[in-house]
């Protein structure tokens, strides 16, 4: 019973996705070293998509859940991020065929991250999160516990 006092380190893999996705797209919005690129309004996320999002914040939001994935699977680079975010092409009537998403978001969202100091590449291919980017995220990530915690 000791051991339910004690307080322990919260990881990104404690918490649920999707709160530690919002209070992380909240954390990179009100950084001034993360920067939004001036095409986020018209470009689409991928082939298979008709439009693009209709939110203001979905750069930073698909940025935070490429960070979580970074670090839940560390050395994942450009390629396995697009099979991860494709998704269907639909013809109409005809028979769907799987695309990948768009690279250049993924690609301008890791290198963003890259200069923050939140990842940093690997030597054999692949991204990997930093010392002080598993800090950051890790505290971000406890904040999101304690929050949930005190509803």
């Amino acid at each position: 019973m000791a051991d339910e006092d004690e307080p322990r380190g919260i990881c990104v893999r404690d918490v649920t996705a999707a709160s530690f996705i919002e209070a992380y797209a909240e954390h990179l919005k009100n950084s001034d070293k993360f920067e939004l690129p001036v095409w986020t309004d018209t470009v689409k996320t991928g082939s298979y998509k008709e439009l693009a999002p209709y939110g203001d914040d979905w750069y930073y939001i698909r940025a935070a859940s490429i960070a979580r994935r970074v670090y839940l699977n560390p050395g994942v680079g450009v390629g396995q991020l697009q099979r991860w975010y494709g998704g269907n092409y639909r013809n109409g009537v005809r028979t769907e065929h799987y695309r990948k998403a768009a690279s250049g978001i993924i690609r301008s969202v890791l290198i963003q991250l890259e200069e923050m100091k939140v990842t940093e590449k690997l030597e054999h291919g692949g991204r990997r999160i930093s010392r002080v980017g598993q800090q950051d995220l890790d505290r971000i990530a406890g904040t999101v516990f304690r929050e949930g915690e005190e509803d």
